[in-house]
């Protein structure tokens, strides 16, 4: 063995040398070893590929480039080993013996590329290339291989240098060539099997520039050429979506999605306990995340081997580094969190922003809100001012390090010339970008971990895993397999406990107990019960909603169902009925006329296509139910399930539904379940169930006493009525329905086109004005302090560079000499100056950027709150949660940091351009051309990243608008089974914001290598230019060599600097979006908020209300939707106001509650028009009760009494006097947690709670907007005698659609299309021919 080890290697350890790895052991290993193991995997795959049949040659699929790599590389290869191998046998010659290592590693190399060579005619490139083995080994390889170089470079020849490094570039070059090859022929087969054929219809001139993913070759991969069609648009007109780039087939949303929940489910089977939505990310992207960070090893290897050297300079600081992460990523986390509950508290508010206005309750929820953003600031500061610690401490490394090597190394007696200084400032220099850049990448890292964290946790809950282990049995809330007692039947409930808790625990709110029920198919079926006793929860747990913790629930058959708060989707009536279905005109006119939308769809402009906003904002209460029942209808399902649809219109209209909807032909034959209080609608029904505290305390005929007990609340005439008239009014109910149109909806609707506007965005470049508003947030003095600090530093650091060149000079010159600490003195004076003056630019960044974040956030809020109801109906909320979310969080966190590297590089610029001027102006001429090419680049990218820029902040609000429209309508898209319809449409909304994405990065990276290739020319021709003039050829001095040094040194990095500003600059623009977009948000209108008039705090003390000649008009191109009304309500009275759906009911309430500007009139109270009185002021001193109950999450006691006004026996008065009471006692009492939008509490309950409130206000005059409508009649005959015995001396308002509310009140009004058509006492109009009595005989309820 040592006479074979002799032989290999005579004249060189076999290992070691005693300094480092023997010239023998690296040419045996890194060189021959990794040839022989390469060669092996070219043979066996080879081998392995002729072997088998079936395989078909694909070769000919190459585009012809591709091919002239693959075989031009190798033969390249071939030809540089050989004449390596020459020059090893030329030096043999020369009786230079080098040893047998040399020539084992000269002709391994050879054998490599000749392998290739002889495999590639006989052997399927596809195949070979299509293999992650030697793909994955072609990218090691080079690695292996600069290490190797790096120890021999020193000890060859130059042309054996030359020769090295050449085959190294090969092999990278092949290396990459044969990944990019094999990831387009993977996606090729992808697209090939996924994609549809071409269509007939398709318009190839218009798509050739988009599908782009069939026909980009290997050139304009590697060069991303396939952006120039967006570019060339981009410069010319305003980018559109159609102009973006198509995905490629692994980018697409859905294929994205399939990938990563195979893994998340592989994780849940595998970590059931501990699943890590991080580990299923790596498990579905580590490996291309993995060959794309050794492509980007690779490529730092080959820039950045010199600065490598310095790793053991900069070791100390890694624990610095790593406790400040720590103090970062704990501060992120608190900040997401607060982040999170400021984003929660803004959609609450603007859901809810009406009844807030009408309480006078916005600037208290602001306030709320403005806490919150106070703790999300502190949090967001302390993470700034670590990150200027980042900046300072990483900023001022190169001159640090300049000053501590070059006096460390004069101090040891060293004399410093040129080559050494400027060869270390320019490695110095080349730190400069990626330590500036540090503290991002570090707050990139943190961010990543912890929201990978928070949605781990998401995903991990219990309701996630109860949908992924379908397969269990009894404990799921909902089973389609029914057992064999339950055939025949379309429901069946055995024993069923069900729960909204997802936990475990012992002791669980029950919301059925021990409940037992079966229902026949067919059947028409009531639930009544009172007020919480559980009958939406039934309708919940058979729709699967809760969580069975005993017994079974099953349903035969598709569901449709309409809950209580009707959900309305955003768009055209069609789609809202419809509801993912095939149009059946015959069936849609059929399900429009039995819900009672025929007259209300023929006063649209738009018709049934006229689009509906966000929630239904433009519809009224009740035609927002008959939209949600049509739903039902149409779809034919099995089982239709009905949450108290009767309770929001009219007694007209709801004995048209009942009559012609609920038990009209469309739905013979199938099971009809409904919550009812309607007593028409309970006496109709096959069987009643009594629900009571959540059990079910009787089933049977509505014949049956039981029944009668129960409606025997309500008044015995109107029963009497009802009954006598039923058959009439069924008879001459339609011709009722088409005499009174609802005039209220035709003058919203006709505006339902316009009212949701496509979201605007500017055009061109970003206006200077808006940069003026952003430094005017930051604070001009803050502005001035950053920009001379900035100026300064950058000074200092060029003076420090100056005056190294100048000691230099004078160390090899007969110039005088100072001593060693005078030159180290100058030097640290301008290290102190650098440091500090780099301390006071990032801590001014920081706070300027605070200081922006804060005021454009309080701004934007109390615009917001400040604007009219208008403007909340006619904008989604979306749109505006992007706004405070996005766009918000882009001027909190990475704008400043951005614009902290745009004036880094532009000083830098700036400093490079002085220095260079005062060296030699040659250097400055010769960049003209160069500045040219530079400034037509830097045109025709920015022209195109704007536009990308904007359309990627509005791609993003659709996806916020269908993800909260989606979360509130969860429950009606699980009973229809529409899943996969609404995750289709908001992958479609991703793959939009994706393309923008995709478009935007591929015109980053064009950028950027045009920039690369234009900073290689550069520094070749200055290089060439240094080496002709240092022999004299020119006839121009380049100065001292000192000097010389400096420019060159300054001369190498400033095409790197030019591209680092451009690319700062385009993302300062592009950022800056943000800030265009929030601006938008600072010139909405506003309400009229200051008033003449200053009132006493006991006003109004009579109540008196009087309109007079009052119309109003919600838009100025729309019909009045009051016309001229004028009438007085007496102080004290209580009055009632009537009519039909979209009479002009709410619009009374609108115009006293100034939400909506009258346009002639006048309204007074107590005399005094309410025009010249604060309108918070005005507000404030009336009680409402809106017709959706509003709660807010937070403790019941902040619900009942906001500001803290009344102790806790006065509140629960209030509870009791409103039958509340024992519900509140049994839920925990006063100090319980209220969940979002009420959810604790049923719809009845949450009314119940709204009159608590409203009577604890004690204000002369109440607003009651069917504050009944979703209680039962027992309940609702208690709250109207509470009503009338504590609300004496007090006016009430009361607008109802129950008759029975306002048969007791002192007067009553009548509204038809916004005219007053009848007023007076009810008892008197009862006993004539009268409106009233119509609506009372046409009344069952």
């Amino acid at each position: 063995m040592d006479k074979f080890l002799a032989l290999i290697c005579p004249n060189s350890p076999s290992v070691w040398d005693g300094k480092g790895f023997s010239a023998c052991f690296e040419d045996m290993v890194l060189g021959f070893g990794l040839n022989a193991a390469t060669i092996g995997i070219i043979v066996v795959l080879g081998c392995i590929h002729k072997s088998s049949r079936g395989i078909q040659r694909s070769d000919t699929q190459m585009a012809l480039l591709q091919k002239l790599f693959l075989h031009l590389i190798p033969a390249v290869g071939a030809c540089a080993s050989l004449l390596d191998t020459i020059f090893l046998w030329k030096r043999e010659i020369n009786r230079h013996f080098a040893g047998y290592h040399k020539w084992f590693y000269s002709c391994s190399e050879l054998m490599v590329w000749t392998n290739i060579i002889l495999f590639s005619p006989c052997v399927s490139s596809h195949y070979m290339l299509c293999n992650y083995v030697l793909c994955y080994w072609w990218i090691m390889k080079p690695l292996f291989w600069i290490f190797h170089l790096l120890t021999k470079f020193p000890l060859l020849e130059t042309s054996i240098c030359v020769v090295e490094s050449f085959i190294l570039l090969l092999n990278i070059t092949f290396g990459i060539s044969i990944n990019v090859i094999r990831i387009k022929i993977l996606s090729s087969k992808t697209s090939s099997l996924e994609d549809p054929l071409l269509s007939n219809h398709m318009d190839l001139e218009e798509g050739c520039h988009r599908d782009l993913g069939k026909s980009r070759n290997f050139c304009d991969l590697m060069t991303f050429k396939f952006i120039n069609p967006v570019m060339n648009h981009g410069v010319v007109k305003q980018l559109d979506f159609e102009d973006l780039l198509e995905l490629p087939p692994d980018l697409d949303p859905s294929s994205c999605h399939d990938i990563l929940f195979t893994c998340w489910e592989a994780q849940l089977s595998n970590n059931g306990s501990n699943p890590s939505l991080l580990r299923a990310v790596c498990c579905a992207y580590g490996w291309p995340y993995l060959r794309l960070g050794l492509l980007k090893v690779v490529n730092d290897c080959i820039g950045f081997a010199g600065p490598l050297l310095l790793n053991k300079l900069i070791r100390f600081l890694q624990q610095v580094n790593k406790w400040i992460s720590k103090l970062i990523a704990s501060a992120t986390e608190k900040m997401m969190k607060q982040k999170d509950e400021r984003i929660r508290r803004t959609g609450e508010l603007l859901t809810y922003i009406r009844t807030l206005k009408m309480n006078a309750w916005e600037l208290l929820f602001s306030g709320w809100l403005m806490e919150t953003r106070s703790s999300e600031v502190k949090h967001l500061a302390t993470r700034k001012y670590l990150d200027a610690w980042c900046v300072f401490f990483w900023a001022t490394t190169p001159t640090l390090f300049s000053l501590f090597t070059f006096g460390l190394y004069a101090l040891l007696g060293h004399q410093l010339d040129a080559a050494m200084v400027f060869t270390c400032l320019a490695l110095f220099n080349t730190l400069i970008s990626p330590l500036n850049s540090f503290p991002w990448v570090i707050n990139g890292l943190i961010d990543a971990i912890v929201s990978s964290r928070r949605l781990s946790r998401f995903l991990s809950c219990p309701q996630n895993k109860s949908k992924v282990k379908e397969t269990n049995s009894c404990s799921l809330p909902y089973h389609s397999e029914q057992p064999d007692s339950s055939q025949g039947l379309a429901v069946f409930v055995q024993d069923a406990c069900c729960t909204w808790s997802s936990s475990d625990e012992e002791t669980l709110n029950l919301v059925l107990n021990h409940v037992n029920l079966s229902l026949s198919r067919g059947s028409f079926v009531a639930v009544v019960g009172e007020v919480g006793s559980g009958k939406s929860s039934l309708l919940y747990s058979i729709l699967g909603e809760t969580r069975a913790v005993h017994g079974s629930i099953h349903s035969d058959g598709s569901v449709a169902y309409v809950p209580q708060v009707p959900w309305i989707l955003s768009g055209t009536i069609r789609d809202n009925i419809i509801f993912g279905k095939n149009y059946d005109p015959k069936r849609y006119a059929e399900t429009v006329q039995a819900c009672a939308l025929a007259v209300d769809i023929s006063l649209m402009v738009g018709g049934d296509m006229t689009y509906i906003g966000e929630k239904g904002v433009n519809l009224s209460g009740g035609q927002r139910t008959r939209l949600a029942l049509a739903r039902a209808l149409y779809h034919g399902s099995d089982v239709i399930m009905l949450d108290d649809v009767l309770s929001t219109v009219d007694a007209q209209v709801a004995q048209w539904i009942l009559h012609n909807a609920i038990l009209g032909p469309l739905v013979q034959g199938k099971t009809r379940l409904l919550c009812t209080h309607n007593i028409q609608a309970i006496s109709s029904a096959e069987m009643v169930v009594i629900m009571d505290k959540g059990r079910i305390k009787w089933v049977g005929s509505p014949n049956d006493h039981q029944v009668y007990s129960y409606i025997t609340f309500s008044p015995l005439n109107e029963l009497d009525t009802a009954v006598q008239n039923q058959g009439k009014s069924c008879c001459t109910n339609s011709s009722t329905l088409k005499d009174l149109p609802d005039s209220e909806i035709k003058h919203v609707a006709e505006g339902a086109e316009e009212i949701i506007e496509a979201e605007s965005r500017k055009e061109g470049k970003v206006e200077p004005g808006v940069y003026k508003n952003y430094a005017m947030y930051t604070g001009w003095f803050i502005t001035v302090v950053i920009c001379l600090s900035a100026v300064l530093m950058q000074a200092s650091r060029n003076g420090n560079d100056l005056w190294l060149s100048f000691w230099v000079d004078t160390t090899h010159s007969s110039q005088t000499r100072y001593s060693l600490p005078f030159y180290l003195a100058i030097l640290g004076l301008f290290c102190i100056i650098n440091s500090f003056f780099t301390l006071v630019r990032a801590f001014s960044f920081a706070f300027g950027g605070l200081q922006a974040a804060i005021k454009v956030h309080n701004k934007m809020l109390g615009n917001l709150i400040n604007a009219p109801v208008q403007f909340f109906d006619q904008t989604p909320g979306g749109r505006i949660l992007n706004r405070f979310s996005s766009d918000l969080y882009t001027i909190d966190d990475s704008l400043p940091f951005i614009m902290n590297i745009l004036l880094a590089n532009f000083v830098g610029l700036l400093g490079i351009a002085v220095v260079l001027s005062y060296v030699q102006v040659f250097f400055l001429i010769l960049l003209l051309p160069f500045w040219f090419i530079y400034s037509r680049l830097q045109f025709f990218y920015r022209s195109t990243s704007r536009e990308l820029r904007r359309l990627d902040s509005v791609s993003r609000s659709p996806i916020y608008t269908s993800f909260t429209e989606t979360l509130d309508g969860s429950s009606t898209i699980r009973a229809f089974k529409l899943e996969d319809l609404f995750f289709s449409k908001f992958t479609e909304h991703v793959t939009l914001y994706q393309k923008t994405s995709f478009t935007e990065i591929a015109a980053s990276l064009w950028l950027s290598l045009r920039l690369q290739l234009l900073a290689a020319s550069i520094i070749s021709f200055i290089a060439l230019m240094a080496v002709v003039g240092g022999h004299g050829s020119l006839p121009i001095s380049f100065g001292t060599p000192g000097l010389v040094g400096l420019a060159l040194s300054y001369a190498a990095p400033i095409v790197s600097l030019l591209g680092s500003f451009l690319t700062s600059f385009t993302e300062t623009e592009k950022e800056m979006v943000s800030v265009e977009r929030v601006l938008e948000y600072m010139d909405i209108p506003q309400e009229e908020i200051a008033g003449r008039l200053f009132m006493n705090p006991d006003w109004p003390n009579q109540g008196v209300i009087e309109f007079q000649n009052v119309t109003l008009k919600y838009k100025p191109s729309l019909p009045p939707a009051l016309c001229n009304l004028s009438f007085t309500i007496a102080g004290g009275s209580q009055i009632g106001i009537i009519g039909r759906t979209g009479a002009g009911k709410s619009s009374v309430l609108n115009a006293l509650f100034r939400l909506t500007p009258i346009c002639t009139g006048s309204i007074f109270i107590d005399g005094i028009n309410i025009s010249n009185i604060p309108v918070r002021e005005l507000r404030s001193r009336l009680a409402v009760v809106p017709q959706s109950p509003f709660l807010f999450e937070g403790s019941l006691r902040d619900n009942l009494d906001p500001f803290q006004v009344h102790d806790d026996l006065i509140i629960w008065n209030a509870l009791e006097k409103c039958h509340v009471k024992e519900e509140v006692e049994a839920a925990g009492g006063l100090h319980i947690l209220v969940k979002e939008s009420g959810m604790s509490f049923s719809v009845g309950q949450r009314q119940l709670l709204c009159l608590a409130r409203a009577l604890l206000k004690s204000s002369k005059v109440l607003c009651l907007d069917e504050c009944t409508a979703n209680v039962d009649t027992q309940t609702a005959s208690l709250l109207q005698s509470t009503i009338a015995e504590e609300c004496k001396g007090i006016t009430v308002i009361t607008i109802a659609h129950r008759i029975s509310t306002v048969l007791n009140m002192d007067n009553i009004l009548i509204l038809d299309h916004g005219n007053l058509a009848e007023q007076g006492n009810p008892q008197v109009l009862l006993k004539h021919e009268s409106l009233f009595s119509s609506f009372a005989k046409a009344s069952s309820m």
